[in-house]
């Protein structure tokens, strides 16, 4: 795991990043404008209607100024050559447009240099009730080459497919690292995902920065010509969707969250009833504790180093923050936050079917009702009743020890297991390796597409020792909502 990261970052920048990381929490960094002395003012008018009817109170922004329509529909807002974008957070009861190449159209671009006026117009289509509806979270699809993007195409794109043929208030959030580095594949990933014809979101991930770019200001440019925005926010139903970037670029990178978008969030959550359920999605975990179970001290570049300035902003809300990054499942809460850590849409790294940690290859179901949400993992290929998977192993005194890998247990929950029918007690949590993770990624020539990747330890696994020979031994997995999954293991 720690040679695994030393890879992805460049060598030696390790205690650089620690070091811009203590100067950043100590005198918190301002973001420089790209041109600051130039800068012009555009004053932006339009109106948002739906079949030529005005659709009030719905916000627009450019990223600073935040604002909402009038009774009639119309809004203005004085911006800057700063900005790029015009952008409206999508309400509840309205479809999520959809570009032709399949992302969702939320925005369109300030044109600059032309006058110090200008109207830029949305409009929107009612869509049926979304009081419930689905997305699915895809965290790392990092494709480098087009070997990956066919296995993205054949896997991940035919499973939502197959396993989602109704498409009525579902859309997806691709969760960061959608390249490897590579940014000329984006019309390659966009062309995969609008065969699925669902709305896609996307995040902005450490691989999908200008890598030649020695500011964070420039590093996000490519991923802005493909995707708009770097944050902005939308509704379904009774929730409210924030998309940030906690991506800090300078030649390396860390988890930080700039101070012009926390103010933007600010504003942005002013239209939020305190007490709403809030759910932001971020590539970087603020938290996650990966570095411990491994013993890796750089934490800079898997957490958020100012990530209590956004709890602080989410206080009052029932809020979920929603990433990917580090291939691996984890699901923590820290100060009356949730934070889910997603398995990886390519594993690790599309070298095989699985994670490092052992959870497999695909990605997360979100289903809402009202405020509340519940998830399961969904493993490509696989029905969403394999939520775990076995390893049996003859031991010294000719009986059988079990390894559970349960990928979406959290850190009270329980695994009972059955002998011929009877229940026999609780399988013991350990801290260790997956066992096919060893065989297939341990060894400096393992595994063969990416020799770097490692096993990492992982605190979702579980044992049982001494299993007599030919028992019918059946495992019982019961997940936060009382959803109940069993495998039987003859020993």
């Amino acid at each position: 795991m720690n040679s695994r990261r030393k890879f992805l970052k460049q060598i030696g920048m390790v205690s650089g990043a620690i070091f811009i990381a203590d100067s950043i929490l100590a005198d918190p960094y301002k973001p420089l404008l790209i041109n600051p002395l130039n800068k012009s003012y555009i004053r932006v008018k339009g109106s948002v209607t739906q079949n030529s009817k005005p659709v009030k109170e719905l916000v627009v922004s450019d990223g600073v100024s935040v604002t909402a329509t009038t009774s009639d529909g119309t809004y203005e807002l004085i911006t800057d050559s700063n900005q790029e974008f015009i952008f409206i957070s999508i309400p509840a009861g309205y479809k999520i447009p959809v570009s032709k190449n399949g992302t969702a159209n939320f925005y369109k671009r300030i044109t600059h240099n032309t006058s110090n006026e200008q109207v830029i117009d949305f409009n929107l289509e009612k869509s049926s009730d979304d009081n419930e509806h689905k997305f699915l979270l895809f965290a790392d699809p990092q494709t480098l080459d087009m070997d990956d993007i066919n296995r993205f195409n054949n896997e991940t794109i035919n499973d939502v497919n197959k396993f989602y043929p109704d498409k009525e208030n579902l859309f997806v959030v691709s969760c960061g690292d959608i390249m490897f580095d590579h940014l000329e594949l984006f019309p390659d990933y966009e062309n995969a995902i609008a065969k699925t014809g669902l709305p896609y979101f996307q995040v902005l991930g450490n691989h999908d920065v200008d890598g030649l770019s020695r500011t964070d200001e420039k590093s996000h440019l490519t991923f802005q010509n493909f995707f708009g925005p770097r944050y902005y926010s939308f509704n379904k139903g009774e929730v409210h969707y924030v998309v940030l970037d906690d991506i800090f670029w300078y030649g390396d990178y860390i988890g930080y969250f700039d101070q012009l978008q926390l103010d933007w969030l600010k504003k942005d959550l002013e239209y939020i009833e305190k007490g709403k359920t809030v759910v932001v999605f971020c590539h970087i975990p603020p938290n996650n504790f990966s570095p411990e179970r491994n013993n890796y001290s750089d934490k800079a570049s898997v957490t958020v180093v100012n990530r209590e300035l956004l709890y602080s902003i989410l206080q009052g809300y029932k809020s979920y923050i929603i990433t990917g990054h580090m291939h691996e499942s984890e699901f923590i809460s820290e100060q009356g936050v949730q934070i889910h850590v997603c398995g990886a849409v390519c594993g690790a790294w599309w070298s095989d079917n699985i994670c490092d940690d052992g959870t497999p290859n695909g990605y997360m179901q979100y289903s809402v009702k009202g405020s509340e949400l519940s998830w399961m993992y969904k493993s490509t290929g696989k029905e969403l009743k394999y939520q775990m998977k076995s390893y049996l192993n003859k031991n010294e005194n000719n009986k059988n020890d079990l390894t559970m890998n349960v990928w979406g247990a959290t850190n009270d929950q329980k695994v009972f297991w059955y002998e011929d029918g009877i229940r026999k007690g609780t399988l013991e949590r350990f801290l260790g390796f997956d066992p096919a993770t060893i065989e297939l990624f341990s060894g400096s020539d393992k595994p063969k597409k990416h020799s770097w990747v490692d096993p990492s330890k992982t605190d979702h696994l579980f044992k049982l020792s001494d299993l007599e020979i030919n028992k019918e031994i059946t495992i019982e997995y019961s997940d936060f909502f009382k959803n109940t999954f069993t495998e039987k293991i003859i020993g």
